[in-house]
């Protein structure tokens, strides 16, 4: 089985941008550049304020990117490996420096626009059998009005065998010290050295998202049994941005101790999934699509914006 030649595309600068736009908010995607979203911005009176973290203008990497897809799997294969009925499945890592592959395809490759109007987007991408050995379509459908984003992600199954699935979507948020993260959840994953779960613990004291400071904590973890919405706010901020899924059962975080950004991911399955024997996967939020059959996340981005003072 050939591998799927898709790293160097993280690397390439698309040569277009698709600018949606609906009141104060606007939103750019890179469909070239992983499907990305560019940046997701608010705009009121000349004074642009960022929902997401955003590329300045066009991005030379998915990495420098507001948001990217998760598909066909989110987070880590650990030791680029897995059985499925079987049969083992071997994937060759997709980004430099890091030995297992993560992330599925969709960040790495080149969506269509099917179509765009003033506040509205379809993108496609269809991936070939190679060393995952699956075809399969994705999309994404990108709905602005004036006081967010709803962003639909689909992978339907175009082999003639089953599929595993599980998806998620990346949001970058800018952070400053004073930046907190409220959301709900009741267990998380401690991680080794190569960021792969190794424990589920009680989420307390660092692992506690009820409402806590959430900018240079130093954490890559996976988080279990999430309440299906998270808030961000930071004071000074004109708005505080909520973001909703009701078919995305767990939550992974990444903030990075130098600060700067966060990363607040809606995803169905949790880190390493696919390492799992079969029987578990339910457990751990994976679907297996039998052939034509469609697995779906939806997410609700809301900019709340904060009384005048």
């Amino acid at each position: 089985m050939l591998q799927c030649n898709i790293g160097r595309r993280a690397r390439l600068v698309s040569a277009s941008l698709l600018w949606l736009k609906s009141g104060d908010l606007t939103l750019c995607l890179a469909p070239e550049v992983g499907g990305s979203i560019a940046r997701f911005d608010h705009i009121r009176a000349g004074v642009r304020s960022q929902v997401m973290r955003g590329a300045q203008g066009e991005p030379a990497s998915v990495l420098a990117c507001a948001n990217f897809p998760l598909v066909p799997y989110s987070n880590r294969l650990r030791g680029g490996a897995f059985t499925f009925r079987g049969r083992t499945i071997s994937i060759a890592p997709n980004m430099p420096g890091d030995p297992s592959p993560l992330h599925g395809h969709g960040w790495l490759g080149r969506w269509t626009v099917e179509h765009a109007s003033r506040a509205s987007a379809e993108l496609s991408f269809v991936h070939q059998a190679c060393d995952w050995p699956w075809t399969y379509e994705a999309r994404q459908i990108f709905a602005l009005d004036a006081r967010g984003l709803d962003l639909s992600l689909t992978c339907r199954n175009l082999s003639q065998e089953a599929m595993p699935c599980g998806l998620g979507q990346h949001p970058y948020f800018p952070c400053t010290q004073a930046t907190r993260l409220s959301t709900q959840v009741t267990h998380a994953w401690t991680v080794d050295e190569a960021v792969l779960p190794v424990e589920l613990v009680s989420a307390q004291g660092r692992y506690d998202l009820s409402d806590r400071l959430i900018c240079g904590q130093d954490l890559d973890n996976g988080f279990e049994n999430w309440g299906g919405e998270a808030r961000i706010s930071t004071p000074g901020s004109p708005f505080t941005v909520s973001m909703r899924s009701a078919n995305a059962g767990r939550f992974q975080v990444y903030s990075p101790v130098t600060g700067g950004l966060v990363v607040a991911e809606p995803i169905q399955a949790a880190n390493a999934a696919l390492n799992a024997a079969e029987p578990e996967w339910e457990r751990l939020g994976l679907s297996v699509l039998e052939p034509g059959e469609e697995a779906r996340l939806d997410t609700r981005f809301d900019v709340i914006m904060e009384p005048l003072r």
